[in-house]
């Protein structure tokens, strides 16, 4: 599994160029990946793109695979961490949940190329990485759905549509966005966050 920068322990990555080595490989890993495909793009090709040695690579990465991964799941814990901090805030869970759904329709928005390549090329990772994956989502699912419950059980959502379906139906929308979404669009990534969490809060209600 990739080393991941938040949990090292000791002397920090070294920087070049104002970035972290990890950040220069996952950089040129992406644009590979975008510009090549995953399965067409060797390991030798993101060293030499990042500049760095085999050596460094593997210093905080096992394989190409674990790249991928990466792309992804640094995304993924971003979205994570964010969504225990709306949890946990004080007031309606209304206000929660539509802050919740809004970020994460931004936080894909702004991490499109990324998810785009993960899920394009998921089918080409181990059996148990797909299953790491598909648990990291599914604990963020169960965390959105208790937002949910919780305003179910309060009476502030409606009781007569399963918890289990609307979080498989916004997150349907959510994981559509790179089939339209253009970052040069009409509408900011802002914009279409607030939207989603709108017309979701708006079919919850129960005034």
């Amino acid at each position: 599994m990739a080393v991941q920068e938040q949990r090292r322990t000791g002397r920090p990555p070294s920087m070049v160029d104002g970035k972290t080595v990890p950040q220069r490989i996952l950089a040129a890993a992406l644009e590979l990946f975008a510009e090549k495909g995953f399965e067409s793009t060797s390991v030798q090709d993101v060293v030499a793109a990042a500049g760095v040695t085999k050596g460094a690579m593997y210093h905080y990465f096992s394989s190409k695979e674990d790249l991928l991964y990466e792309i992804y799941g640094r995304v993924l814990r971003m979205q994570m961490e964010r969504l225990d901090e709306a949890v946990a805030q004080e007031g309606p869970v209304e206000d929660r949940l539509r802050a919740a759904c809004a970020d994460v329709v931004v936080t894909t928005a702004n991490n499109l190329e990324g998810t785009t390549i993960f899920f394009r090329s998921l089918h080409q990772m181990s059996a148990e990485k797909q299953q790491e994956v598909r648990r990291e989502r599914r604990r963020y699912h169960e965390t959105f759905r208790g937002l949910i419950v919780e305003g179910q059980e309060s009476g502030a959502f409606r009781d007569d549509v399963s918890a289990d379906l609307c979080v498989d139906y916004f997150f349907g929308s959510v994981h559509h966005l790179p089939m339209w979404l253009k970052p040069t669009g009409r509408l900011t990534a802002e914009e279409v966050g607030r939207s989603f969490a709108e017309l979701f809060i708006a079919g919850l209600v129960t005034r």
